[in-house]
C-alpha cells in the first residue's frame, strides 16, 4: 500500500520539524541558552527524560539532565557543533535522530582574558524526540565519542 501524496507532504513536514528541533538543541548549547536548552527537553516528569554525555554515567529525570547541561555551559567558554551524517527515522509519535557531533570546544585560558586552547573532537549521537503539542521535544539524548585511529602505534611497532 503506498503513501498519498498528502501522507508524503505530512511526513516531509514532520522531518522538517524534527530536524529543526535537533538543530535548535545545538544552537541553544552553542549560544550558552540554558532558557533555550530547556524549551527543547521534554516538559514535565511524566515521561521520565535520560542523556548519556561521552564518559558521564546515564542521567535520568528532567532536573538532573539539566543540571548537567548547566555545569557543561558554565565550565566551558565556547563550542561549536557541526553535524554531519545526520538521519532521521519516525514511527507515530516518536523520532529517532542520529548524527556525528564534530565539536570543536575552548575553555578560557590560563592568564584569563582570551580563549583557551580549542580542541576538536567527534560523537555520534542518538536524539530520540517525541511529539508534543508544543511540538516536537527531546525525550533522551546518547553520546559516544569515537575513537580516533592512532597511527603512531603502527610507527612503535615497526621503529624496533
Amino acid at each position: 500500500m503506498s503513501e498519498s501524496p498528502d501522507d508524503q507532504a505530512e511526513i516531509a513536514a514532520d522531518i522538517a520539524a524534527v530536524e529543526q528541533a535537533n538543530t535548535a538543541f545545538y544552537e541553544a548549547m552553542e549560544r550558552g541558552d540554558f532558557d533555550a536548552l530547556s524549551a527543547v527537553w521534554l516538559p514535565g516528569e511524566d515521561l521520565t527524560v535520560s542523556c548519556v554525555h561521552p564518559g558521564w554515567p546515564v542521567l535520568s529525570g528532567r532536573g538532573e539532565v539539566l543540571r548537567s547541561y548547566a555545569l557543561i555551559m558554565a565550565n566551558t567558554e565556547y563550542i561549536q557543533f557541526f553535524l554531519t551524517d545526520v538521519d532521521v527515522s519516525m514511527t507515530g509519535d516518536t523520532a529517532l535522530v542520529t548524527c556525528t557531533e564534530n565539536i570543536l570546544s575552548g575553555g578560557p585560558a590560563e592568564d584569563g582574558g582570551e580563549l583557551g586552547p580549542l580542541v576538536g573532537q567527534l560523537v555520534v549521537a542518538t536524539n530520540v524526540f517525541r511529539r508534543t503539542s508544543d511540538g516536537w521535544k527531546l525525550w533522551s539524548h546518547h553520546g559516544s565519542p569515537v575513537l580516533g585511529d592512532s597511527d603512531d602505534e603502527d610507527e612503535d611497532d615497526t621503529s624496533s
